[in-house]
């Protein structure tokens, strides 16, 4: 069953949700930088300072802790595209 969903406003909403992740499957930061190829150092600042994570770092992070990211049109239903079509 899939976890809640939390929307991003703020860049230190992602360190708390990385941080809050990392701990509920009781890894600590050495752990965790060792499966996605980082050093703890890294791994703390992050937490500390999402705003300066970049995408790959992200992504490596997500897929280890088993975290999807979604991005999405805030306040609007889904719409599914048209088949053929890009966005």
């Amino acid at each position: 069953m899939p976890g809640p969903a939390h929307p991003l406003i703020d860049p230190r909403q992602l360190g708390t949700i990385l941080r809050s992740a990392r701990k509920a499957q009781r890894l600590t930061q050495t752990q965790l930088a060792e499966r996605v190829g980082m050093s703890q150092s890294r791994i703390s600042y992050l937490e500390k300072h999402a705003a300066e994570i970049n995408v790959g770092q992200l992504l490596r992070v997500c897929a280890v802790l088993g975290l999807e990211l979604t991005i999405g049109t805030r306040g609007k239903a889904k719409a599914a595209a048209a088949p053929g079509e890009d966005w």
